[in-house]
């Protein structure tokens, strides 16, 4: 008898087909009308995605996707295609890698059926988010579970659902950092993560054990899924990596959507007021994301970097993202070897 096959689907967040408005308008509604990222009622959430946010945003965005686009197109696109095919490598012929997007293309879909076409006997999900939300890491499993669902022969399913802490991909992203550490001696590091409502952390809190302040200094059972404590262990473990003391980093939230507040610090804010502190060389991660991409490149990179120089500060460099980097691979074949 024939060994059995075992299949890995890779599950990253998603990225328009093109910087077009059309594309990036499309995107955006699909994104946005996931009552997991967007929690609200839903024809409230209809009439503010489709009557204000993807009409008004669609135009101003596509300008920012222009700017992260390359000959092969979206960073964020094409090293997933690199990681699917460099860990398929590693893996060997025992094992079908399929890579998926949440939101358009590849979608989900389309990589489960690229798997139930190999005839896999089970299949092992990588959500490619190192810290669980429900807005990210949530809505990637509820989406391949209503794929599977449909089928008649459901196989055996397992979920990597959370890698924060994981030796290899803290390990790849501190050699990132200390690259250019080599070169340049920073004053301070920030490590700046995609931020999220703070009803959406309440929400998920094991038995209100979350208050949004001192208590994501510790990583326990308790709060082991609250997105904020996760940050701030990951921030813990790379400074540990990296040599840092406790007052030579600081850990922020970007991105915020709306009025409602969102967990913090805010990014945007503190490093207007780090040159007053003496700060002019700061090294900034985006350890929220495996893959160079718009809230890495454009919004870390370039965005952050023009306020921080507005407010008197000298340097500002952005850690590149895992990508392909052959030890982060190596952490995705252990992760899959150990499911």
């Amino acid at each position: 008898m024939q060994k059995e096959k075992i299949g890995v689907l890779l599950v990253n967040l998603g990225t328009p087909d093109s910087p077009s408005t059309s594309d990036v308008r499309k995107y955006l509604r699909q994104f946005l009308m996931d009552g997991r990222v967007i929690d609200i009622p839903f024809l409230s959430r209809f009439l503010l995605v489709q009557g204000i946010i993807a009409p008004l945003r669609a135009p101003k965005s596509a300008k920012e996707y222009d700017k992260l686009w390359v000959e092969r197109g979206s960073p964020l696109k094409f090293y997933g295609y690199d990681v699917r095919d460099s860990l398929q490598e590693l893996l060997g012929p025992g094992y079908k890698v399929a890579l998926g997007m949440r939101y358009q293309n590849p979608s989900i879909e389309e990589a489960l059926n690229e798997l139930k076409a190999a005839s896999v006997s089970r299949i092992i999900v990588i959500s490619l988010f190192p810290q669980y939300a429900s807005a990210s890491t949530g809505s990637a499993v509820q989406e391949v579970n209503d794929v599977v669902n449909k089928w008649q022969v459901i196989p055996s399913m397992s979920y990597i659902n959370q890698f924060m802490d994981h030796p290899k991909f803290i390990q790849a992203f501190a050699e990132n950092g200390l690259k250019l550490m080599e070169t340049t001696n920073y004053d301070h590091v920030v490590f700046s993560y995609h931020g999220l409502p703070e009803r959406q952390i309440k929400k998920g809190s094991d038995g209100n054990q979350c208050q949004l302040g001192s208590c994501c200094n510790k990583f326990h059972e308790k709060n082991r899924y609250c997105y904020r404590a996760q940050c701030f262990y990951t921030s813990r473990l790379l400074a540990e990596k990296l040599g840092l003391s406790e007052d030579q980093y600081t850990i922020s939230f970007q991105s915020r959507l709306g009025k409602d507040p969102w967990i913090k610090p805010y990014t945007d804010e503190i490093l207007k007021d780090l040159p007053k502190k003496g700060i002019k060389k700061v090294l900034a991660y985006s350890p929220a994301f495996i893959a160079d991409c718009l809230e890495t490149t454009v919004e870390v990179g370039e965005q952050f970097k023009e306020d921080f120089m507005e407010a008197g500060g000298e340097v500002w460099d952005l850690v590149p993202s895992l990508n392909n980097s052959p030890t982060w691979i190596e952490g995705l074949k252990e992760m899959v070897e150990n499911a």
